[in-house]
Order: structure tokens, then sequence, then C-alpha cells
């Protein structure tokens, strides 16, 4: 079996175009170029250091001995990771960072000398297309380089460098007060100047006064404070610059279940994962990503909503075929590895309703709707109106048949509701009379067929008994108030029936060796984002301390730097799924500051909460309201 560390124990870092994970023992094993999207040269997280890795610590030897663990952590609210070894002949930081807005990207890796005298070896093996291609490596006017076809990688660094056994290998010593900067620099191979030699400590000052900029920005105070800026951090982390795309995650296939074939691509930007990001990043006072993202969506929609696609590339790309890697065992032996993704051409209806509340959202913080948003805006609720009752694939992008699945029908509802709000405010030009009867007539279709009466609970699909997570979503959005009975016996059978002990949570039954209502064989880990559902519905049914005994709970799973995967095991105790997660981390944030204005509005009923504020939807019930039997 492929032996590989546990996902928690890498690190994040990014320039807003791609990123790079960086292991507790100072190996590069997950580096894409120059895109989120493009092939990996570093791919020793889907395998070995075989397929690409590059490492940097103290060199093996009579002081392997005396090597303590490493300690790590981001200097302040920045992406600049700072991981310190100490050895029986002294000590060394090591500095590691990409710097956004630099004309090609970049990973730079600065050695300090904290203590004594550490030798430290470099050891960075370039392996293009995902592990596959072997580059030809040779000195270039006194800089290395990696070429392979149309991609050049090139090293600089004033210690010694030297091609052995298919990587660039550096050995050198470093005494306290001295410093030691290697710079990667991707550059197209048949460019006819090179990539300029980058000035290490002007771009870490760049950087890190970026960053500080950015997270000043951020309106939440509360008490989880460095949970909610960090989750923001590595939110923004995942944002593609250029376009305004937001990927889902930044990895590809790994796994929901160790040596399972639950493992998928997330590089791409989704309506719904974007947009629950974007909300977060609303809500925490960072506007200016809201408004890239709504120029990203006018561009990859185009004037073809009723061809919407659930998701699209970096920069609204269409076609992103699904194939397997098969020269990669992946992570833990968990085959296969796969790059692109075949739920591109599913049709999941809840899209709609996520689209427009981000954009009902970026309204309710001042963001002016703008002429080509508002004939968007009304294109694709007419597109809710006309194809809302057809079966679709789900927000879990199931591949079995199509069902009416309730939570779909829900976001409708939501997408009708908002457009109803902003027309109420005189922002669109709608038929009211028209939307006001179909929203009514979803709700009162997803109270009788989505209901199970003798089980007092939603289901996850019309006239079945399966329970679906994203039900705890009924309260959160408004569909019914908190308080109404069948929300408390959907929360109740949520917990009695997909959380575990803890409170973390399934996203619905998984049958293991047979094939499930998802089309896969085999399970999975706890769904983090589902669990921070729970930490709301049980916030907004009343059960505001339990509900923060659980949110602490899940920060407790965050690895030692904040950084979550997409899912839990809470036998093995270790992050599952693509790392880190955007929906993780929204979720994090979400429920911070739900917690808050729940606690606002407990203490002080008088309170004026804001208006974007989910609370105020469960103050009392909505005109629509359909009473419980």
């Amino acid at each position: 079996m492929t032996t590989t560390p546990y996902i928690e124990r890498h690190a994040l870092i990014g320039d807003l175009r791609t990123c790079a994970l960086v292991r507790d023992d100072g190996s590069i094993n997950w580096l894409c170029l120059p895109r989120f999207d493009s092939d990996a040269v570093c791919a020793a997280l889907l395998g070995g250091p075989e397929h690409g890795s590059w490492s940097l610590a103290p060199a093996p030897g009579d002081d392997a001995d005396h090597l303590s663990a490493a300690s790590r952590g981001y200097r302040g609210d920045t992406l600049v990771l700072e991981t310190e070894w100490r050895t029986g002949a002294g000590s060394v930081r090591v500095v590691d960072f990409m710097p956004p807005g630099t004309s090609t990207p970049q990973v730079i890796r600065i050695v300090e000398g904290l203590t004594g005298e550490v030798r430290m070896v470099s050891r960075l093996r370039p392996m293009p297309g995902y592990g596959r291609t072997v580059p030809w490596i040779h000195d270039q006017g006194g800089r290395m380089v990696a070429q392979a076809g149309a991609d050049a990688y090139w090293l600089d660094t004033s210690a010694k460098q030297m091609e052995k056994d298919g990587a660039v290998v550096s050995g050198f010593a470093v005494a306290a007060g001295q410093s030691v900067a290697f710079v990667l620099s991707y550059w197209p191979a048949h460019a006819a100047d090179a990539p300029e030699v980058a000035d290490p400590e002007a771009a870490l000052d760049a950087t890190l006064a970026g960053w500080q900029d950015w997270a000043l920005r951020c309106t939440y105070t509360g008490p989880y404070h460095k949970a909610v800026a960090r989750s923001a951090i590595a939110l923004k982390a995942m944002t593609y610059a250029p376009s305004g795309g937001i990927v889902a995650a930044p990895t590809t296939s790994l796994p929901e279940e160790i040596g399972g074939v639950r493992n998928w691509d997330y590089r791409y930007t989704w309506l719904r994962d974007s947009a629950v990001t974007v909300a977060a990043l609303l809500r925490t006072g960072h506007r200016s990503g809201a408004l890239a993202w709504r120029r990203w969506l006018l561009a990859a929609v185009g004037g073809d909503p009723q061809n919407l696609q659930i998701m699209y590339g970096l920069c609204g790309e269409r076609e992103l075929p699904e194939r397997e890697l098969g020269w990669l065992p992946g992570y833990e032996d968990s085959a296969p590895v796969r790059v692109g993704n075949g739920a591109v051409d599913q049709l999941q209806l809840d899209v709609y309703g996520e689209a427009i509340e981000a954009l009902y959202l970026a309204y309710r913080h001042g963001l002016a709707p703008c002429p080509d948003t508002v004939v968007l805006h009304q294109r694709l609720v007419q597109q809710v109106i006309e194809r809302w009752r057809e079966p679709d694939a789900g927000i879990w992008e199931i591949r079995g048949p199509r069902r009416p699945f309730v939570h779909s029908k829900v976001m409708a509802w939501v997408a009708l509701n908002r457009t109803i709000c902003m027309a109420e405010d005189g922002v669109l030009d709608v038929d009211l009379a028209e939307l006001r009867a179909v929203r009514e007539e979803i709700h009162r279709e997803v109270c009788e067929r989505g209901f199970d009466p003798v089980r007092n609970t939603f289901t996850q699909y019309y006239d079945s008994r399966e329970l679906d997570a994203a039900l705890l979503l009924i309260p959160r959005v408004g569909f019914l108030p908190a308080d109404d009975p069948r929300v408390i016996g959907t929360v109740a059978a949520v917990q009695r029936e997909l959380a575990t002990a803890g409170g973390l949570v399934h996203r619905y039954p998984t049958q293991g060796s047979d094939v499930g209502v998802d089309g896969l064989r085999g399970s999975e880990g706890t769904f983090l984002l589902c669990s921070f559902w729970l930490v709301d519905a049980l916030a907004l049914t009343g059960r505001l301390a339990e509900a923060r005994v659980l949110f602490e709970h899940l920060l407790s799973l965050r690895n030692d730097l904040g950084l979550l995967a997409e899912e839990y095991d809470p036998v093995a105790r270790r992050q599952l799924g693509n790392f880190p997660q955007a929906f993780s981390h929204a979720g994090l944030i979400e429920s911070a500051l739900l917690l808050q204005r729940c606690a606002w509005a407990a203490s002080s009923p008088d309170v004026v909460l804001p208006p974007e504020s989910a609370v105020l939807a469960h103050i009392a019930p909505p005109p629509w309201h359909t009473p419980a039997a």
C-alpha cells in the first residue's frame, strides 16, 4: 500500500491563480501551474515523491537524531507559512508563500537561520502531466530550468544547484542571521525571453501587506473571530483573480473513503459552491469578491440561461470532460484518480436558487444590480418557473436516476422568494402575481409530497422515506419558521438517522458494498458542511447551548492551521476529501455569524438585526406559510 501522510498535515499557500500544499515535513506535494486546474507538476499527494515533489528541510545525518517535530503557522492574517526546525546544530525557519499579482506564478521559499548553523537540502523533482512526464533539466545562464513540452519551470537561488536522478538538488548551510531563498517560476517554454529573477524579500513584504490589508476589511468581531478570519482567507485563496471564478477546492481525487472510488476533481467553479462562498465573504464585509464573481457569472452563463450548467471552468469554460489517470495510485491507493468532472452535464435545479440568493445578498449589501445582471436574473427566474417540476440530480450530484429532490424544490422556492423581495423593492421588473402563485404552489407541493407525517420529517425526495442533511436548510432559508413542528421533527430525524453520537452529520445513507441512491458503491465520512447546518438548525430551533457545543467541536477538527477538508472520519479521526474545501469554510463562517445573531436575539428581544440576517426569516411565519396539519 502507498503510505501518504494525513491530508490535514498539509498547509495551503496560493497567489489567487493557483496554490501549493506544503506538508509539515517541508515537502510540497501538490502544485498545479499556472492555474488551479492545470496539470500538476508536483503530484506526490496522489502517489509518491516520484510523481513530483519539492522537499526543503534539514539535511539527514547526525542531526537527524536531534530533529524535533516542526512547528508551523501563518504569519498573522496572511497566507504566508512559517515552519521552524530545531536540530542539534541549531534552528531555522522556512518561509513559504506565493506572491499574488506577479507576471507569472511563483513559489518562494526563504530559509532563515535562527541559531547555530544548520545544513539544509532542497530537492525539487518536477514531474509535469500529473507525474507522468520526465522533464529536461538543464542549466541556462546559471539558472536551472526544467522543461517539458510547452511548459518550463525556472529555479533561482544563491545556493549551488545540480541535477541528480531527475531532481534539482541543493545542499547548503545557513547560520544565524543568514538567509537563502529559492524561487520557482512558471514560464512558457516557447517564450523568447526568460522570467525575471525575483527579489524574494520585496515579494514577501508585498505579499504580507496585501493579505493583511484584505483581512482588515473583515467586519465580524464575535468570539470566533480568529476562526472566521482564517476561513475567509482560505476562501479568498480559492479565488481565481483573473476571472473572479472560485474553485470548490484546489485539489482532485482526495477520497471521501480511504480505498474507495468517490474521488472527484473539485478544481472548477460550481455555481452552488461559489455562490455559498460569495455569501460568506459578503457577510464578513468582503464585497470585492462578489463584484468579481458577478462579472464571472455574466460571462459564464452568457445569453444561454436555458442551458445553465452546474459548473464551469475558471474562466467560464463549458467542456470539462472526466478522465482517469491510471498511472497514479491515488491517495492511500484510493483509485481512480480523476481529472475533469462528468457531473458538468447534470441537471441540478437548486443552483438557480443559490445563484439568485447570492445576487440577492449582493444587493442587500449595497451592490446595486447592473442592467446586465438584471436581465440575467430575470432569465434565470423564468427558467425556474418553467422547470421547477422536473426531476434532477440534486445537490449531491447523484449519479443514479433523476428524482424530485425536496432540497431542489426548496431552492426553487428560494429563487422565487428572493426575486419577489427585490421586485417589491423596485429593483426588478417581473410579473409578481405569477411569481407569487408559483412560489405558493411549490411550497404546497413540498409540504404535501416531501413530508412523511408518520415520522414527522421531510424526506430526500417526493414520496420516499430517505433522509437528506440538506433538509436542515429549510429553516435557514426561511421556507418554514424554525418553530414549525415539521422543522423540529426533521432536525430530530437527521440527528437520529444521519448523525453520529458527537453530532457529525452524513449527507444521506450510503449502502456500503451495494449501489445506493447516489448510484455508487461504498461509503463516505461525515460531511462537514452538513454538520455546520446542524449547528444552524439547533440554534434556530432554540437549542443555542447545544449548537455552540457542536460548533466548538467542529472547530477542534480543523488542522493546526485552521483548515478543513470536505469530510471527517470520526472513527479514524482524520479528514477526508478534497482539501481545503470551500463548503466547509463557508459553513464555519455562516454558523459563527448565526450563533452571534441568535445570541443577540435571545439576550435582547428588541435588538435590530442586520437585514440580511437569516434570523429575520423566523421571527414570524411568512404570509405563504402552510400551517401544519
